[in-house]
């Protein structure tokens, strides 16, 4: 694992540059990625308009903030994603905007179908899920903590529409949009600041 994380460093991205680099692909008819669907250019098309929005009106709450500056630690949040993911179009912003509030985390995206050794050991249930976010001690890039593909109440919402109709189609992700919507980007900033919290907490126990 610790081979396939620092590809992942060498080949990641700051969020800016990932932002311009699935911009430009658009610009020539391109999503990010090995399937180059039309729906995958039709969602990349969508995730870049919702990504504008986000990244003008989502604000971290001061609570979350003091919990972000309060880290003794630098860390490294390793990012998988693609510019067709509805979810990390969602909350690639809000990770942003945490990174922002402090000088102890850096933040940086990668490519899932470009880095498929990294994803591959970061699967959930057996799943490519994306975002995922890899949390990294930022001295020795030792694994800390993950957290993704989705916040709690957001996974809770997709598991429950597919036990009650057996598959996610488009009804559900219109819903889980409208949760996120809702969310204003709490739960994912709630459930990650927490994490790391608890990281803290452990290092200092170790010490």
């Amino acid at each position: 694992m610790k081979t396939e994380i620092a590809q992942g460093l060498l080949n990641s991205y700051s969020y800016l540059e990932y932002r311009k680099v699935v911009a430009d692909l658009l610009a020539q008819s391109k999503s990010s990625g090995d399937d180059q669907s039309e729906d995958h250019l039709y969602y990349s098309q969508l995730n870049q308009t919702r990504m504008n929005r986000l990244d003008k009106t989502l604000q971290v709450p001061e609570e979350i903030t003091n919990k972000l500056k309060n880290l003794e630690k630098e860390y490294i949040w390793l990012v998988l994603a693609e510019g067709w993911c509805g979810d990390v179009a969602q909350i690639a912003p809000i990770l942003f905007k945490m990174s922002s509030v402090t000088d102890k985390i850096d933040l940086r995206m990668v490519f899932r179908d470009a880095n498929d050794p990294l994803m591959s050991c970061f699967l959930t249930n057996g799943s490519r899920s994306i975002p995922k976010v890899i949390i990294l001690d930022k001295g020795h890039n030792e694994l800390k903590g993950i957290w993704g593909p989705r916040p709690e109440g957001a996974t809770n919402l997709i598991k429950s529409y597919k036990a009650q109709y057996g598959v996610v189609d488009q009804t559900a992700k219109t819903e889980l949009q409208l949760w996120y919507l809702h969310d204003k980007g709490h739960s994912t900033m709630d459930e990650l600041a927490t994490i790391m919290v608890h990281i803290e907490e452990l290092i200092h126990q170790k010490i």
